[in-house]
């Protein structure tokens, strides 16, 4: 115990915060090892359990969330410089300012939990999942959001996963901060029956999460459809090439006509100019090729409205009347620029980037005999606004174009977090990528097939639609937020009125 108190020290308790965020990255995607965030966040929570005032146990969540952020969204400078043309020193600039406003989250954590006047393991086990989870969704919100690497997308493949389509994936995150918190609990508490509560206390979370994993919470509706997912792999400095442009339509031509699917999937802007200045022939012969097979062909591409305002679109050709998609949840600096930042645009070259922000809540486009739930690139981030489009979606679909990050982390982990909306609505989804991951998703998260990244092909297979809604569809967000509120208004109340449980505090 002597040895853990002293790393309660900026010098030697710093750099294990650090090195312990930045080792949860390998939690998620493409490493995949889950079980790696469960003891870098115990490893957290000892070190504030021996911080000696809030202002250390904020900097240690601090230095943590530095290292994980910095680690996991490091392809932020991928986006700024290799493709963005911002100057190296400048970009680097940016990505370090944008690593650490989001580790003030989890620094917000550590100096909240600190001010309670709790023993340890109350804290620990009652306030802190309850303040990660709460902040976690502030992170998803504020400043338009970004909810990147929250962490119950590390645990898909774990028994945690299921308590997503219950309460959605901060369910999750709560679920591993607690188990996180009881196990370094088994290391700070001083007496041996202590430890074996705290110790008590993971299987029953990992138990439960196994439960909710066997229901059933939808239902297969119909026949499985047919899907041709097509992934173009242009490069992005290629992308919006005129010299490129009529050869990257042929291209996308062939790749359609020699799917047999009944629904055609393209990415995100795969056709890289306003639709209405597309060749209308070109756009005919597509229709004609999908009425001719039964087909319909979701595409990819920005549109005009008649007051000048242009969107990040999905139009959908074939079969059915002609439908389109506004993306909603736009990305800032890359899809629309603040009044306020508009300077930044001198040194960073983003086409396309002042978009309109498409409907709140738009339904779900008819295709191939279905209703299709369309999510644009990471806008399947906001799994409480996808929900919007259900129960009436039967199939998920995300068009995206994530060639901006080149070969980097960013794929594999957008992949995971499209898993996790597969999870929480019970439903299929299929992902059409310009360079990849491609792949079709069940309704329990599983990869069924997928393209290998940074090939030209079409992702042949089939969808299962469903219907039904989870209780996370119908409910989003508001259970598990609401739980977490009154765990932290439960600790409140307990540290305010501490001569209510004395007895209680002597015994923990």
């Amino acid at each position: 115990m002597a040895l853990l108190s002293s790393f309660g020290s900026v010098r030697r308790g710093g750099p294990l915060a650090f090195a312990a965020g930045a080792a949860s990255v390998a939690g998620f995607a493409p490493a995949g090892l889950s079980w790696l965030p469960l003891f870098s966040l115990a490893l957290l929570l000892m070190l504030w359990a021996h911080a000696p005032a809030p202002r250390r146990a904020a900097l240690f969540g601090f230095l943590f969330g530095l290292g994980y952020f910095g680690v996991g969204v490091s392809w932020v400078y991928v986006s700024l410089h290799v493709f963005g043309m911002m100057p190296a020193p400048l970009a680097v600039a940016a990505t370090l300012l944008f690593c650490a406003y989001l580790a003030l989250f989890p620094a917000l954590v550590g100096s909240l939990q600190a001010r309670f006047n709790l023993p340890f393991a109350v804290r620990a086990l009652l306030l802190v999942p309850a303040l990660w989870t709460l902040t976690e969704w502030l992170r998803s919100w504020l400043l338009t959001g970004f909810p990147w690497l929250a962490l119950g997308y590390s645990q898909a493949d774990t028994p945690l996963a299921g308590y997503a389509p219950v309460a959605g994936v901060y369910a999750v995150s709560y679920a591993l901060v607690f188990a996180a918190a009881a196990l370094g609990c088994v290391v700070a508490v001083e007496t041996l029956a202590r430890r074996l509560v705290a110790a008590s206390l993971v299987v029953p979370v990992y138990a439960a999460g196994l439960l909710l994993q066997q229901p059933e919470w939808t239902v297969t509706r119909g026949e499985p459809l047919s899907v041709g997912l097509v992934q173009g792999n242009i490069a992005q400095d290629l992308k919006f090439d005129p010299a490129r442009y009529a050869a990257m339509l042929a291209m996308y031509r062939r790749l359609i006509e020699s799917s047999s699917a009944r629904l055609v999937v393209l990415p995100e802007t795969a056709v890289p100019r306003f639709l209405d200045l597309v060749d209308p022939d070109y756009l005919d012969a597509l229709v004609e090729h999908a009425r001719s097979r039964g087909a319909d062909i979701l595409m990819g591409a920005p549109f005009r409205d008649g007051a000048g305002r242009y969107y990040n679109g999905v139009v959908n050709l074939g079969t059915t009347e002609l439908q389109f998609y506004a993306k909603s949840h736009l990305v800032p600096l890359g899809e629309f620029v603040p009044p306020e930042l508009r300077w930044i645009t001198s040194v960073l070259t983003i086409p396309l980037a002042d978009f309109s922000r498409g409907g709140a809540r738009q339904r779900p486009l008819r295709a191939a005999g279905e209703r299709i739930a369309i999510t644009i690139c990471y806008e399947d981030a906001f799994g409480e606004e996808l929900i919007g489009q259900l129960p009436e979606a039967s199939v998920l679909a995300n068009l995206s174009n994530v060639a901006w990050f080149g070969d980097s982390l960013a794929p594999e982990q957008h992949l995971q977090i499209s898993r996790l909306r597969a999870i929480e609505t019970g439903r299929y989804m299929i992902r059409a990528t310009n360079t990849g991951v491609t792949a079709i998703i069940d309704h329990r998260g599983r990869v069924v097939a997928q393209l290998a990244q940074f090939s030209e092909g079409v992702l042949e297979g089939n969808a299962q639609p469903r219907s039904g809604a989870t209780p996370y569809v119908r409910w989003g967000n508001t259970p598990i937020l609401a739980g977490c509120a009154l765990a932290v208004a439960v600790a409140l109340l307990l540290a305010l009125w501490p001569r209510r449980w004395r007895g209680v505090r002597n015994r923990i």
